[in-house]
């Protein structure tokens, strides 16, 4: 590898998810912090949840909410 071109590489990145380290990893940062590992994921825990990180289900029901789809005279 050329010097000076690549980031510093961490071998001992640390994964935290709600604020509990949860894995050790390589990366090029020293520390992580995720919404969403596969400890917590649906795929792999076959439990189901919902992430809404943007409030786009709250915006849905705003819009939607009452007599929108009742129909117009």
């Amino acid at each position: 590898m050329k010097n000076e071109t690549h980031p510093e590489y961490h071998n001992d990145c640390k994964v935290f998810f709600r604020g509990d380290h949860v894995m050790t990893v390589g990366a090029t940062v020293p520390e992580m912090h995720v919404d969403i590992w596969s400890g917590s994921h649906p795929f792999y825990t076959g439990k189901a949840s919902f992430v809404d990180a943007a409030g786009r289900v709250e915006k849905f029901q705003n819009k939607f909410k009452g007599d929108y789809f009742k129909k117009k005279k």
